[in-house]
């Protein structure tokens, strides 16, 4: 498995998890850095708590979230690791498209020249 094929792998289920609406507001909530509890993450929404409650443990399993209790409530916050390995990935994919773009315009500019 090529060095890259690797880093996707790693950051595939990130993705996966970030790829439904619903969980991909869950984690803009929990932006703002405090841990939250699901009564708070439903609050204001038409989401339920159960539903909540499968979304964030989509997301732990991709390690976007993590969970730790204070008293009967558990509380969820971002990964910062995780984020900013989905972070990194994107900036590669970005990094990647620029320098492509690039070449794709100075070749036809030198076609244009022709």
């Amino acid at each position: 498995m090529s060095p890259a094929t690797k880093r996707s792998a790693g950051v595939a289920p990130i993705f996966a998890a970030l790829g439904d609406e619903t969980r991909l507001s869950l984690v803009r909530r929990m932006s703002s850095g405090e841990p939250l509890s699901i009564r708070t993450l439903t609050a204001g929404t038409d989401v339920t708590r159960q539903a909540v409650t499968r979304h964030l443990e989509v997301l732990a399993e991709a390690g976007v979230v993590r969970s730790t209790r204070h008293g009967r409530e558990r509380l969820f916050e971002l990964e910062p690791a995780r984020i900013a390995l989905a972070r990194r990935s994107l900036d590669q994919i970005s990094a990647w498209w620029d320098k492509k773009l690039a070449a794709l315009k100075s070749s036809l500019e030198a076609q244009k020249e022709n």
